[in-house]
């Protein structure tokens, strides 16, 4: 397969630097001794381009990521959050088996007003997940199930996106395709993709990791 890079985008850059503002010189997102379940007075700061959140099961990476996107409250502390709000997205539930690939897109475009509908299309097609639209979730395996979620965060325009191990299930096609979107994120001025996973990369130019192995 070609690179994702050079097939459709010419330079992915065009797609990703979608708007002309200078870069960020502070923080997107920040937290203040926050506290919730494994999370304890946390207080940590992100800037543009790609951030990882690392650790260990239990450690409490999702639990950061919702609280992060105010999906919950926290016991204590507080979340500043950017204009242009974050990006959060969890269909793992089966209240939304009967939803179909193409209707969720729908719903959340219209949520999103700088959702790129010309990125997800593109995706879809080098992700295999155009052959899909019509399925229902249930209908999915967990591999594509989860380029449903990943696909609609890439293709958001928010400043902050947050992704909970975007990997996990994907085959090693779709996972050098994701790999060469974030390499190209990295390099964004002024927007901030934060990953959660067991592990950073050594591949990838990271802006910065936090690792609650440290914090427990």
């Amino acid at each position: 397969m070609k690179s994702l890079r050079l097939v459709h985008y010419d330079n992915l850059e065009q797609r990703v630097h979608n708007d002309d503002t200078m870069p960020t010189t502070t923080p997107l997102l920040a937290i203040d001794g926050l506290t919730l379940g494994p999370i304890h007075n946390l207080s940590f700061t992100w800037p543009a381009g790609v951030s990882w959140i690392c650790g260990d099961e239990g450690t409490g990476k999702t639990t950061l990521l919702r609280l992060l996107a105010g999906d919950i409250q926290p016991a204590a502390g507080q979340v500043v959050t950017p204009e242009g709000n974050v990006f959060w997205l969890d269909l793992q539930d089966a209240a939304h088996d009967n939803s179909t690939v193409q209707a969720c897109w729908d719903a959340l475009r219209s949520c999103w007003p700088n959702w790129n509908d010309g990125l997800l299309q593109d995706l879809a097609e080098e992700l295999d997940m155009a052959q899909h639209l019509d399925k229902r979730l249930n209908m999915l395996s967990a591999g594509s199930r989860r380029k449903v979620m990943v696909l609609a965060a890439l293709a958001s325009g928010a400043t902050v996106t947050l992704l909970d191990q975007p990997f996990a299930a994907l085959d090693l096609a779709s996972i050098r395709i994701l790999h060469e979107f974030l390499l190209e994120a990295a390099e964004h001025p002024s927007r901030a993709w934060i990953v959660a996973d067991y592990e950073a990369p050594s591949d990838l130019p990271l802006a910065c990791v936090l690792n609650l192995d440290a914090h427990q």
